[in-house]
C-alpha cells in the first residue's frame, strides 16, 4: 500500500462522500440549533451522542465538550433514588423530550438550549471577610458556571415537582424545560435564577 493510500488514524472511518444523518435518540435534529446568548454558546454543546462512557471525566473542564443533553442526564442522577442509574435517567429525558415536542411542536433539543440560557444566573454572591466580619459581595458568574447552575436548577425543579407527587418525573422535567424556555417565573429554575440575581443586586 502506497503512502497516499494509507488512512489517517485521526480521521473518522468512512469516505468523505458519506453523509451521516445522526440524530439524538434517533429522532431529534441537532444541526440547526439557535443560540440567543453568545456568552454561553461556547459551553452549550449539542451532539447526537447521549452517553460518552465517561470519557470527559479525566480532564478538568472537559465536561463543556460533551452534549448538554448528557449533562442533564448526569444531573438527574444526583439524588439518592437515581444514583448511578444512567439508563433510567436517559429514558426519563427521552420521554420528557417526547412530551415537550407534543406540547410545543418544537425540537426539544432547542427547547433545552433555550431553557438553559434563560435559567443561567448572571450574578451571585460570595462571602468576603473583613476583620472577622463576613460580608456578601456580588460577583459576575463565569459562563461555564452559568450553564452548570442552569442544569442544576432544571434537575432540582424536576425532582421537587415529582417527589411524593402524582406527577411523573418525565412530566415534571418537561414542565421545567417548557417553563424555563418561556421564561415563566413560576418555574423552579427561573425562580431560583431570579432569586440569586436579586440577592446579588442587594449586595452590590
Amino acid at each position: 500500500m502506497s503512502g497516499s493510500d494509507t488512512p489517517d488514524p485521526d480521521q473518522p472511518a468512512g469516505g468523505d462522500d458519506i453523509d451521516v444523518d445522526a440524530r439524538l435518540f434517533t429522532r431529534w435534529e441537532v444541526s440547526d440549533i439557535a443560540y440567543s446568548d453568545p456568552s454561553t454558546e461556547r459551553y452549550i454543546t449539542v451532539t447526537p451522542v447521549a452517553h460518552t462512557m465517561g470519557r470527559h471525566s479525566s480532564k478538568q473542564f472537559k465536561k463543556s465538550e460533551i452534549s448538554v443533553v448528557e449533562r442533564l442526564i448526569n444531573r438527574l442522577m444526583r439524588t439518592e433514588e437515581n444514583t448511578g442509574k444512567k439508563r433510567m435517567t436517559t429514558r426519563i429525558v427521552r420521554e420528557a423530550f417526547d412530551i415537550v415536542n407534543d406540547r410545543t411542536e418544537e425540537n426539544p433539543v432547542q427547547v433545552l438550549v433555550t431553557a438553559v440560557e434563560n435559567a443561567a444566573p448572571r450574578e451571585e454572591t460570595v462571602r468576603l471577610k473583613y476583620g472577622g466580619i463576613s460580608v456578601p459581595q456580588a460577583v459576575d458568574v463565569a459562563p461555564q458556571r452559568r450553564v452548570d447552575q442552569a442544569l442544576k436548577f432544571l434537575a432540582e425543579g424536576a425532582h421537587e415537582l415529582s417527589f411524593k407527587s402524582p406527577t411523573s418525573v418525565e412530566q415534571a422535567l418537561a414542565e421545567q424545560l417548557v417553563g424555563a424556555a418561556n421564561y415563566d417565573v413560576q418555574t423552579y429554575a427561573i425562580n431560583q435564577k431570579e432569586e440569586k440575581e436579586r440577592v446579588a443586586a442587594a449586595a452590590r
